[in-house]
């Protein structure tokens, strides 16, 4: 098989420098970053520092001849991080680019996220309407519409990836600190969401990364949904209960019937004790990493609905 030539903007993200530690086995990676990071490798190594929107002549020459553009350059919520419309701009940006790479067939992937969705209940196929809760969702959705469009005009295939909680990088497992309270409903339970294991997502993007003819839209997550309550308990993490305010909902889910038939084996279910065991696996001597704003947000929503509204995937600015 032929590798692709895949350039990554905001690679020094988490979700960046996930597939360059565990997926990257065999990819042609270019990799973006606005500033050299603490760790990161120097430029010249295969590492391109520029600002992607202040420079389009930059981003135009790190897309050259790359088959794929992957974008995952944005702000995170809650770091402070800008205006929620960099994600629209960014996702335009790439669209153009791809579109001058000189690639024959080149193509955009696009991190979207579950919160376009909202809070909406039950399954959520890539064919739900969309109804996203805050501004973090408002700007995927109309990063999704816009770069599509553009997309369409300029003769480039894009593909958004919305994906769900990653476990580690989010407000619960992730953002866990001692005092960490989540929501119970009447029936005892805790909230149940969509998840995927960061070892998991590694080797989903480096098989769509090889894969022409993706759909436009694409959940990202493991069959299944998991409860809050297990996740934390199979990682060890102490936590109280507090009552699910009025109108939480109890489960969301993606639907992965896409995904998985995209995928060259079964995708595996997500287990809270497998995803808790891959994030102790790729970062064994980690801290909960939490801002702030954030833990505010998980302890006020405790059910996790703090990460369908906002999943902090450990997008960088790019």
């Amino acid at each position: 098989m032929a590798f692709p030539a895949v350039a990554v903007l905001g690679a020094t993200g988490r979700i960046g420098r996930l597939l360059q530690r565990q997926g990257a086995a065999g990819l042609d990676l270019r990799l973006q970053a606005r500033a050299p990071q603490p760790g990161s490798p120097a430029p010249g190594s295969g590492w391109h520092i520029f600002d992607p929107l202040a420079d389009p002549a930059a981003l135009a020459r790190f897309a050259a001849g790359a088959q794929v553009l992957l974008c995952l350059a944005g702000p995170v919520p809650g770091r402070g991080s800008g205006g929620m419309e960099a994600h629209i701009r960014l996702g335009e940006a790439a669209v153009r680019a791809a579109a001058a790479a000189g690639a024959p067939g080149a193509r955009v992937l696009l991190a979207s996220s579950a919160a376009v969705y909202g809070s909406r209940p039950g399954l959520l196929t890539e064919e739900a309407p969309l109804a996203p809760a805050n501004a973090y969702g408002a700007a995927k959705a109309e990063m999704e519409a816009r770069a599509q469009a553009l997309g369409e005009a300029l003769g480039v295939a894009v593909t958004s990836l919305r994906i769900g909680n990653v476990a580690g990088f989010d407000a619960i497992l992730g953002g866990w600190r001692p005092g960490f309270r989540l929501d119970r409903f009447a029936d005892g339970q805790s909230p149940r969401r969509s998840y995927i294991g960061p070892l998991c997502l590694a080797r989903v993007l480096a098989e769509l990364l090889m894969q022409p003819g993706l759909p436009a839209v694409l959940n990202l997550a493991q069959p299944g949904a998991v409860e809050m309550a297990a996740l934390l308990r199979a990682a060890g993490r102490a936590f109280s209960w507090q009552a699910a305010p009025a109108g939480a909902i109890p489960a969301v889910e993606l639907g992965t019937a896409r995904l998985q038939a995209l995928l060259p084996g079964p995708l595996p279910p997500a287990d809270p004790g497998r995803l808790a065991a891959e994030w102790a696996a790729l970062e064994p001597h980690s801290g909960p990493e939490q801002t702030s704003a954030e833990q505010t947000s998980a302890e006020q929503t405790g059910m996790g609905q703090n990460n369908m509204g906002q999943n902090n995937m450990g997008h960088s600015r790019g």
